[in-house]
């Protein structure tokens, strides 16, 4: 899908990437409370759409409260999107290598490696909420691919080569996901015009300097994004 209209995207702390595209407001992984690092509140954010690349709670973040709340719809894997049924929320139930267009743009999950369980305190229970994703957006004539939680593998290089990336989004924290030097070999795999580091500095384990991250990068194609920071496309 193309047109004149650019999109324009956003970073927000941790793995909260916000896009606007088409006229609507697209937000993956929505944790806002609890996160530090985040420059959003809740209650102003008014996402038409939530993407989710897995269940854990730093990315499933506010979603059932601004998916009831601004009657967002949210596109998860099918075990994530039963899940968040059951709380009342508009789900589009994806699985990895299914693509779909909607209005919106084409959204299309990947593989990651990493866990996906829903912590339930109360109860002390964990919930199976899917395999986890990396996304996959395409409007406009550009491609975002947003990594979510993973580490390293050699598919990468069939992603960026399948779906040409304009701009990635990559996790860079280490002891949950890639750590840089893994990040680094990863955007190489990928070969994205642009890469911004994401999943790090939220908690102590994922303390990293992401500008040294940004200086590993060997194409120099590296963007640090700020909390509250866009880049347009």
């Amino acid at each position: 899908m193309k047109g004149d209209s650019k999109m324009q995207v956003s970073y927000h702390g941790h793995s909260v990437v916000q896009i606007k595209s088409n006229g609507k407001t697209i937000f993956i992984d929505p944790f806002i409370t609890g996160n530090g690092l985040t420059d959003l509140k809740a209650e102003d954010v008014h996402p038409d759409v939530i993407i989710l690349t897995h269940g854990h709670g730093d990315h499933v973040g506010d979603t059932v409260e601004l998916a009831k709340q601004n009657d967002s719809l949210v596109i998860a894997n099918a075990d994530l999107c039963d899940f968040l049924s059951f709380k009342g929320v508009k789900t589009h139930a994806m699985h990895i290598g299914g693509s779909y267009q909607f209005e919106f743009g084409r959204v299309k999950l990947t593989q990651a490696f990493h866990g996906s369980g829903y912590v339930d305190e109360a109860n002390k229970q964990i919930i199976y909420c899917g395999m986890p994703a990396g996304i996959l957006f395409m409007n406009e004539g550009k491609t975002i691919y947003h990594a979510g939680d993973t580490g390293l593998f050699s598919d990468m290089k069939l992603i960026g080569e399948r779906h040409p990336i304009d701009l990635a989004f990559l996790p860079i924290g280490d002891n949950f996901t890639m750590g840089p030097e893994d990040a680094a070999y990863a955007a190489k795999l990928l070969q994205a015009k642009i890469t911004v580091p994401i999943h790090y500095n939220t908690f102590p384990p994922i303390k990293q300097d992401p500008y040294r991250f940004v200086a590993m990068l060997e194409a120099n194609n590296g963007k640090v994004l700020e909390p509250g920071e866009s880049i347009e496309l």
